[in-house]
C-alpha cells in the first residue's frame, strides 16, 4: 500500500492530441468500470474532482507542423493547475485521459512540485511509443506524439515553457517501458538524448522482473515516483480499447507484475491514465483491466504475501 493515502481523480475528457476521436471519453469509461470504489475498499480516501474543461476538438490539419496547438496548450495548463493543486494539499492525484498530449501538462506539475518540495522525480512512461517526436520528424503533427520530448525542452515554447522551466525535466529521470513502435528520426533523437528505454524486445530476453528492477532502482524516500500509464502498452489482444494498437504488448501477468513491483517500492506519488478510447473497445473490458491494473499499483497483490 502506498504511503499517500488520500487519492483525487481528475477527468481530462479531450482527443485534441490525438489522430483518432474517442479518447475524450475514456474518464468516464473509468469510473462506469467503478475505479473510486475499487481504490476506496483498499481504504484510500478517493475524491473525484469531476472533469476538467477546456477547448473542444476543432478537428484541423496541422499548422506549422502542430495539430490544435492552442487547444493542446489550454488542456495542459488545466491539467498542470488542476494536478499541482493536489500535490499541495498532499493528495495523489489520478489524471483520467484523455489523450497522452496531456501527460505533458501532469507530469510539468509534478517536476515543478519537486523542484519546490527538493525532491527528486523519477517518471515511468508506460506505452507502446516512445513520443518523443518533433515536429520536424511527424508529417501527421498529433501532440499525443510529442510529450516527452516537450518536458524534455524539444519543441514550441508555448509548450515546454509549461511550469515555468524549461527544460521541464531531464532525459534522465524517465524510463520507458513497453517501447515497440517508434519512427526512425524519433529512434536517433531518443539516442542523442539518453533517454533509457526497456522496449519489447528487453523485457522478452530479460523478463520483466528485470526490467521493472532496472527501471526502478536508485529510488529512496527523497524520489517522487511518477507513473504515466497509456493503456496501449498492453497487448492489444487484451486492451482493444486504444486508438493506436501494436501488436506484442505486455500480456495480463507481465503487466500484473509491472504494477506490483510498482507498488512494493511504496514510492507511487502521481499518476496518469492514459489513450482509453471506449469507443473502440468491447464491452469496456479495457477500462476494466486498466482499473484492475491500477488496483495493483495501489496494493492488490495476486499471491498473499507475509508482508
Amino acid at each position: 500500500m502506498t504511503s499517500h493515502l488520500a487519492v483525487s481523480l481528475i477527468g481530462a475528457p479531450t482527443d485534441v492530441g490525438a489522430g483518432v476521436r474517442g479518447a475524450s471519453m475514456g474518464p468516464e469509461a473509468l469510473r462506469v468500470a467503478n475505479l473510486a470504489q475499487v481504490l476506496q475498499s483498499h481504504g484510500l480516501d478517493v475524491a473525484d474532482r469531476g472533469n476538467l474543461s477546456g477547448p473542444p476538438n476543432p478537428w484541423q490539419l496541422p499548422v506549422a507542423g502542430y495539430r490544435h496547438l492552442h487547444e493542446v496548450l489550454a488542456w495542459n495548463l488545466a491539467v498542470h493547475e488542476a494536478v499541482h493543486a493536489e500535490l499541495v494539499q498532499n493528495r495523489l492525484p489520478i489524471l483520467l485521459g484523455g489523450d497522452h498530449c496531456l501527460g505533458l501538462g501532469s507530469i510539468s506539475a509534478v517536476a515543478r512540485h519537486c523542484r519546490e518540495r527538493g525532491k527528486r522525480l523519477r517518471v515511468l512512461w508506460l506505452d507502446a511509443h516512445a513520443d518523443f517526436n518533433t515536429a520536424a520528424l511527424t508529417p501527421s503533427g498529433n501532440l499525443h506524439g510529442m510529450p516527452v520530448a516537450l518536458l524534455c525542452g524539444l519543441g514550441p515554447a508555448e509548450l515546454t515553457a509549461i511550469g515555468g522551466h524549461t527544460p521541464a525535466i531531464e532525459p534522465g529521470v524517465v524510463r520507458q517501458i513497453g517501447i515497440r513502435s517508434v519512427d526512425p528520426g524519433e529512434k536517433r533523437l531518443v539516442h542523442e538524448m539518453g533517454l533509457e528505454v526497456f522496449d519489447m524486445r528487453y523485457i522478452d530476453e530479460m523478463g520483466m522482473r528485470q526490467t521493472m528492477e532496472q527501471a526502478l532502482m536508485g529510488l529512496d524516500e527523497h524520489t517522487h515516483l511518477h507513473v504515466s500509464f497509456d493503456v496501449d502498452f498492453l497487448d492489444p489482444e487484451i486492451a482493444p480499447g486504444v486508438g493506436t494498437t501494436v501488436p506484442g504488448g505486455p500480456t495480463y501477468r507481465e503487466a500484473q507484475l509491472c504494477m506490483e513491483m510498482i507498488a512494493d517500492t511504496g514510492r507511487l506519488a502521481s499518476l496518469d491514465v492514459m489513450e482509453l478510447n471506449p469507443a473502440l473497445d468491447v464491452r469496456n473490458k479495457t477500462a476494466e483491466l486498466a482499473v484492475d491494473l491500477i488496483e495493483s499499483l495501489f496494493g492488490k497483490s495476486t499471491l498473499m504475501r507475509k508482508s
